[in-house]
């Protein structure tokens, strides 16, 4: 299993994002391997794996303790995905993971924010860091991910139609350093603006302009929304970001809600007010609609029952023969 490991993330390599690179590479050291790297692989069974992942819900997390069914569920799909490859190459005839029994997840509610709270959050990060109310309110309003708005440069900006494309994402790499690719789906997208949003990156824009002159430069149109340089050459990384929220949540007594329950808002926000599943899912950049369905499920059957409401509202308005 460990060969196969080896030859597996070789293969894969340039097909991972760094991110999920590396938590391949931690599930592999701290999960799989010390348990099945010297097994062959053709003497797998499910009952090993299921044997694997019984001990792990019971010690497998930090100091021994247990492990929750969501990580056993990564480290199941990863050995699914070794096996896979496995049967590809003959190394075994089946693949005993589609037989195994990793612990049922079951889905959490999401914890999300008030208009209210949102509001107040905009407003204060806009008075501490206006950078920071820009980014946020972007977040609150498009849904994009902390990754592909700090990826945003000038040039992705239409502030005169309103539009703004997504394309590119920022994630962290290995020693310090900061990686662009694309976005999670791999496919590029654009997104209308409101009026309020484009005169807050209107500000962004003249905030930038005005530090590169301090410098004596001018801002490229490659430059990044997102910068703390004069020139905007290296975007803001994405811990950063969601090291600035924790600290403002801090400040306006906010607690229990993250950086990513902005994006998880402004999708609820659009399904509950009527807009189309298909509008919502592109968006949020979600590969289909299916995504957003499964995601949001709850919310849509209050959509639901808004719109039974409406038809019987018709309907009993209306006259016998109309």
């Amino acid at each position: 299993v460990r060969d196969l490991a080896q030859r597996w993330m070789v293969l894969a390599g340039d097909r991972l994002s760094p991110t999920t690179s590396n938590e391949y590479r931690r599930l592999l050291d701290r999960q799989i391997l010390p348990s099945l790297g010297a097994r062959r692989v053709r003497n797998l069974r499910a009952a090993d794996l299921d044997l694997l992942y019984s001990k792990l819900q019971r010690q497998g997390g930090k100091s021994g303790g247990p492990l929750t069914a969501q990580s056993v569920q990564h480290t199941h799909a990863l050995i699914r995905r070794l096996l896979n490859q496995a049967v590809k190459w003959g190394w075994c005839a089946n693949n005993p993971a589609t037989q195994a029994s990793p612990p049922t997840v079951r889905r959490h509610e999401l914890h999300l924010p008030t208009p209210e709270q949102v509001i107040a959050l905009l407003k204060a990060a806009t008075k501490r860091d206006p950078d920071l109310g820009c980014f946020l309110r972007l977040a609150a309003v498009t849904g994009a991910r902390r990754g592909e708005l700090c990826a945003l440069r000038w040039s992705d900006l239409d502030l005169a139609g309103g539009l703004l494309s997504i394309s590119r994402s920022i994630v962290d790499g290995r020693s310090d350093s900061l990686i662009e690719k694309d976005t999670k789906t791999h496919s590029s997208r654009k997104l209308t603006l409101d009026e309020q949003t484009k005169a807050g990156l209107a500000g962004q824009r003249s905030r930038h302009v005005e530090r590169a002159a301090a410098f004596g430069i001018s801002l490229p149109k490659s430059s990044y929304v997102f910068s703390d340089l004069p020139d905007g050459a290296t975007p803001w990384r994405p811990g950063r970001v969601t090291l600035a929220f924790v600290r403002l949540c801090r400040t306006v007594g906010i607690s229990n809600v993250r950086l990513h329950d902005l994006r998880h808002f402004a999708a609820t926000q659009m399904l509950v007010a009527g807009v189309p599943v298909k509008t919502v899912s592109g968006r949020l950049g979600h590969a289909n609609a299916a995504t957003t369905l499964n995601v949001y499920a709850h919310f849509l059957e209050t959509s639901d029952a808004e719109a039974a409401n409406v038809l019987s509202d018709l309907l009993s308005e209306a006259k016998p023969g109309t």
